[in-house]
């Protein structure tokens, strides 16, 4: 039986991917379920399951390669199929040579960095890049280099412009970014004062300050420029309308202290005591676990709940899948996995949609309240805050409470203000009665 291996389609927005590496030869033996290949998408470095078995007969698009959607990339078949027939799409036009072909009139993509023409004379654009450690390579030069190349490249600040290719045609592979990190540097022969060390841990998004610049222009990172993408087609169209509530969190508060004072069990987190607390309102409240199809309303009778992780250069949002079936332990355990894969890069195709829900936390950077803009096709995320102490009365007494804000953004097409706000009021309710999250 032969199973074609397509480029899985991972989000909306996704039009094209990219083949990372194979992690199964040609020839070799392939069961339904094993991890056969690993795919660059705009959001994330995704592995990809296998829907047949026999053997990989045939890899269509080698690591490096960028097809369409749909397109095939590799053939899975038994030795006596005949697959001959089976031939690699053509790869996609580049953007210049699209341009080229679409005439004149059309409006072209945005140059990732480029000085533009009214900027004074004193003002330049700087690369974010540390100080170069091989000879320059020409201006000219079209840029190759591998994935894993540019990933490593990315991770560790070195600039490719600058590194001599030893890979076929001049591409740049991994070990010549490998050995431009290991060669010293002329800068670095000179005695320096040691970086304090908030200084060391700055993430790499950070731009550090450049005096006499008067401004600097930063490319677009592909998950930055999707977001760019997306979010005018979501912000726009979509009429949201928001509802804040506030919280007690002092009996939430207590049981996650007892739970993970329990030897031998999972650590328990605030987040994962609110997706619960989600999952269960979203099942007593169908309406705003929903989304608008055309001239319909879709109902999802499931609790899919997208967790946004912000990762060093955007944010994507895995999917946690039946949350409202699994227990809280359960819940930490995944929650926490989903969130270590999604900064690593190793987030399997359904963990990457799918969701009915979504829910942003800012509360560990001591945000009070935020509003987050809903994921299309997704009808409402709720924004998390901080959980603060503060007075509060109670009884007619002043004592000081734990108290946490939470705001639900809601698509008006699809619910009406008193049904996000009745749910709200479940999800208040479960947090202030936690025990009803262990039943």
């Amino acid at each position: 039986m032969i199973t074609k291996v397509l480029m899985p389609k991972l989000s909306e927005a996704m039009e094209t991917g990219k083949v990372i590496q194979w992690l199964k030869r040609e020839g070799e033996a392939v069961k339904g379920g094993d991890i056969i290949a690993e795919i660059e998408t705009d959001k994330a470095n995704v592995e990809i399951e296998a829907f047949g078995s026999g053997l990989l007969r045939k890899i269509l698009v080698g690591p490096g390669g960028e097809v369409p959607v749909g397109e095939l990339i590799g053939v899975i078949a038994d030795p006596s199929d005949d697959i001959s027939s089976m031939r690699a799409a053509a790869p996609p036009k580049p953007p210049a040579a699209a341009l080229a072909a679409a005439g004149p009139s059309s409006v072209g993509a945005v140059p990732a960095m480029e000085s533009y023409q009214s900027a004074p004379a004193t003002t330049r654009v700087v690369p974010m890049t540390p100080a170069p450690v091989l000879a320059t390579a020409p201006a000219t030069a079209r840029l190759k280099a591998s994935p894993l190349a540019r990933k490593i490249a990315s991770q560790s600040g070195v600039d490719l412009r600058l590194l001599q290719g030893s890979g076929p045609g001049g591409r740049i592979v991994r070990r010549d970014v490998e050995s431009a990190l290991a060669a010293p540097s002329p800068a670095a022969e000179a005695p320096r004062p040691a970086a304090a060390p908030a200084a060391a841990a700055r993430p790499a998004f950070v731009i550090p300050p450049r005096p006499g610049v008067e401004y600097e222009d930063v490319a677009l990172s592909p998950m930055r420029a999707i977001i760019a993408k997306r979010m005018p087609l979501s912000k726009a169209p979509v009429p949201h309308f928001y509802v804040t509530s506030e919280v007690a969190m002092d009996r939430a508060v207590a049981l996650r202290a007892e739970l993970n004072a329990l030897e031998g069990q999972p650590k328990v987190s605030v987040t994962d005591l609110i997706i619960k607390a989600c999952a269960l309102a979203l099942i007593k409240n169908p309406g705003v676990n929903a989304s608008l199809l055309g001239q319909a309303i879709r109902v999802h009778h499931r609790a899919h709940i997208g967790i946004a992780v912000a990762l060093e250069h955007g944010l994507i949002t895995p999917v946690l899948r039946d949350v409202d079936a699994k227990p809280l332990v359960q819940i930490a355990v995944e929650s926490r996995d989903l969130a270590e894969r999604a900064r690593g890069g190793k987030l399997r195709a359904q963990e990457l949609s799918g969701a009915t829900f979504s829910i942003s936390n800012l509360g560990m950077f001591d945000v009070d309240e935020f509003s987050a803009i809903i994921n299309p096709p997704e009808g409402a995320i709720l924004a998390v805050g901080s959980v603060v102490e503060k007075p509060v009365v109670d009884k007619g007494e002043i004592r000081v409470g734990r108290r946490m804000k939470l705001t639900i953004s809601c698509d008006h097409r699809v619910m009406d203000g008193a049904m996000g706000a009745r749910f709200l009021q479940d999800v208040k309710r479960l947090l202030e009665e936690p025990l009803r999250l262990l039943v």
